[in-house]
């Protein structure tokens, strides 16, 4: 009885540690597959703001519909949305980094911008 009860003890801790190496594995998976993502989503930023949060002017990306983002990147990239600029950054775009995007920028927390108070400007006196 003893030598059972040693067995499921130990087979349990196997268990316990081989989740910890699986998890590590999953987790550096996701921080390169992140690190390649947030380095694309970098050069949004100078348009769409930090994490896809806009200042104003452009839309905002953050927490915007996955499928949607998508939809739109395509439809910049072949053509059918007209643009100034966008069509020149999906066109460099491959499916799967679009994807990535989509993933990214529909995950991040949208903030809504503060507009600083007016401060009447008196110049030098």
């Amino acid at each position: 009885m003893k030598r059972l009860q040693l067995g499921i003890a130990l087979s349990c801790c196997w268990m316990w540690i081989a989740s910890f190496s699986l998890d590590a594995e999953e987790n550096n998976a996701q921080k390169n597959i992140s690190h390649a993502t947030t380095t694309l989503a970098a050069s949004c930023a100078a348009c769409h703001g930090p994490q896809g949060n806009s200042l104003g002017g452009t839309p905002t990306l953050a927490a915007l519909n996955k499928e949607y983002f998508i939809q739109r990147m395509q439809g910049f990239k072949n053509g059918a949305i007209s643009s100034t600029v966008m069509h020149h950054h999906a066109k460099g775009l491959k499916d799967e980094e679009i994807t990535a995007l989509a993933s990214y920028f529909a995950t991040q927390q949208r903030h809504t911008p503060t507009v600083a108070p007016h401060q009447p400007f008196e110049g030098a006196q």
